[in-house]
């Protein structure tokens, strides 16, 4: 006989995680599984060294679901949003542009926390909620919907029948490619890499991003690191170039970021590894099908330029809850799911078509559309209206 549950969540990574914990402090019961047990300590095998900067309107959703208090002492707020162009002849800045959360309000833009301590609050947070069974090293291996319900089998051999399931299972979605739903691709011959780095010049929390060609180089705050500046970078080269300097001795990568860093925050000290990953854009057809909702990379991927991945993640969640809020006896059923296809998918689509423009932007290699791409970023930030219109669609806030 079938195990039931009002909700199960293919995929425990962070997004998949907050899923879990913010439906079930909103009473709902919750499977969540993952093949993979979260690696919850940086110094270990597998760490995710990547950092989440969470904007404005994610902190109400990571509240309700108990998790904001836990994550809060580990935050670096970041206040201000610079962009850097340093496209010019040199590796000199030669146009600074500062966008500041205090023009359209009292927070600030976000909050920035490694991954690897996300994950450990998350797992953390689940262990107190009653309603929510979290199984790592479990994999979703079979779906089959009825109009009623969806049947899954795990690959433990368990069968649970669920109301309403969610992937949340990564870019390669093994759920959606279960549910036969297609994705659109854009590969951009592009890497980040992402490490951490302390310096000796403080951040005052200002994430700042600094564009000369290739993909943005991008230092976003953390809380100081033994008595020192942190800065979590991330990185974005052309695949060859960013596999060559993730192959670089330390002292000459070191050299080589403090180069590309404009020298802003003096010499960079590697205190972490170096973790590199491909660049694409992604978005499926549709997030929805019988009984099943795709949300954060199962559904889209977007380049890690002005934190819009997660919190496009939490977006879909935020949706999600809602909807299920609303009338938690048709949780899953037809109507819910169209909905949420209906607010999300077409959010999705215009803010990836943002972003990638954005990216095509900062990958220009020939001088003269550096210079026109310098040129646009003074207009725009010399608008107010205009800069406080786009500091507010960068948060997602209307």
């Amino acid at each position: 006989m079938a195990e039931r549950t009002d909700i199960l969540i293919s995929g425990g990574g962070v997004a998949g995680l907050t899923a879990a914990a913010a439906f079930g402090a909103a009473g709902f019961s919750v499977i969540c599984t993952d093949p993979a047990p979260p690696v919850t300590r940086e110094q270990d095998p597998g760490a995710d060294l990547r950092t989440t900067a969470f904007l404005q309107p994610a902190r109400a959703l990571l509240a309700e679901a108990g998790l904001w208090d836990r994550l809060a002492p580990h935050a670096a707020a970041l206040q201000i949003m610079r962009i850097v162009d340093a496209g010019g002849e040199s590796h000199e800045p030669r146009l600074i542009r500062d966008f500041d959360a205090a023009e359209i309000g009292d927070a600030p833009f976000g909050w920035n926390v490694p991954n690897w301590l996300l994950r450990r609050e998350l797992v953390a947070r689940l262990g107190e909620l009653a309603r929510v069974d979290f199984r790592p090293g479990i994999a979703t291996a079979d779906i089959v919907t009825r109009e009623s319900e969806a049947r899954v089998t795990l690959s433990d051999g368990a069968r649970i029948a669920a109301r309403l399931v969610i992937g949340a299972d990564g870019r390669d979605s093994p759920l959606r490619e279960a549910l036969g739903i297609r994705a659109r691709t854009i590969r951009y011959g592009q890497k980040a890499l992402a490490f951490a780095v302390t310096h000796p010049v403080p951040h005052r929390n200002v994430s700042t991003e600094i564009h000369r060609f290739g993909g943005p180089f991008t230092l976003v705050p953390l809380p100081d690191r033994d008595g020192r500046p942190c800065s979590a970078v991330v990185w974005m080269e052309r695949g060859p170039e960013a596999e060559r300097l993730a192959a670089l001795p330390v002292p000459e990568f070191e050299a080589r970021m403090f180069e590309r860093s404009a020298g802003l925050f003096g010499p960079l000290t590697l205190v972490t590894a170096r973790v590199l990953w491909p660049i694409i854009a992604r978005i499926a057809d549709r997030f929805v099908a019988q009984r099943t909702a795709l949300m954060a990379e199962a559904a889209h991927v977007v380049p890690p330029i002005g934190a819009q991945g997660l919190n496009m993640s939490l977006a879909d969640l935020a949706c999600l809850i809602d909807l299920a809020r609303a009338a938690p006896e048709r949780i899953g059923e037809a109507a819910m799911l169209g909905r949420y296809q209906r607010r999300r998918w077409p959010e999705a689509k215009a803010r990836l078509a943002g972003i990638d423009l954005l990216n095509r932007a900062s990958m220009l290699s020939p001088r003269p559309l550096r210079d026109l791409r310098a040129g646009a970023l003074g207009t725009l930030y010399a608008l107010s209206p205009v800069r406080r219109t786009l500091m507010r669609a960068g948060l997602g806030m209307r």
